[in-house]
């Protein structure tokens, strides 16, 4: 398969809100609405095939030290590729470019994200994201997400 990494673009968000939001109708990730999309499109890197979005993750800095990677979906027939891999290695390089020291992801699979050097943490070490997002979120405090820390330095 011929995937290309990119930014995401405007013409993007739509297929990117029904990539995520399709795995949160399944329980495997949280929504995105529309707004926060476009909103927080520059965090987004793409992977396509031609013009096609096939996968999606982005790095949202949270704190002068501190970012998240979050909303990484690859198609179902599409993975298997490595693109995940290479959508979480492309945050990983922006937030070292960026000079973040730590990263962050709250996700329902952990063991993906250990690969990457991702360490558990309890989400009370994260009171940046709990109390400027989760707070909103309509699971809260049990969306059952596992809290993991990696740092940069």
């Amino acid at each position: 398969m011929e995937a290309k990494l990119r930014r995401a673009r405007v013409g993007d968000v739509e297929t990117i809100h029904k990539l995520i939001n399709l795995f949160a109708q399944r329980d495997l990730m949280l929504p995105r609405s529309l707004n926060e999309l476009y909103e927080n499109l520059r965090d987004y890197f793409v992977v396509g095939n031609g013009d096609e979005v096939i996968g999606c993750c982005a790095l949202h800095v949270s704190w002068s030290d501190l970012a998240e990677v979050k909303g990484l979906a690859v198609r179902e027939d599409c993975q298997g590729h490595r693109l995940g891999e290479t959508l979480v290695q492309a945050c990983l390089d922006d937030a070292r470019n960026l000079d973040i020291a730590r990263l962050f992801v709250l996700t329902y699979i952990p063991d993906y994200f250990e690969r990457f050097g991702f360490n558990r943490v309890e989400k009370a070490e994260l009171p940046q994201k709990v109390w400027s997002e989760c707070i909103r979120c309509p699971k809260f405090p049990d969306c059952g997400e596992v809290s993991m820390v990696l740092n940069l330095e």
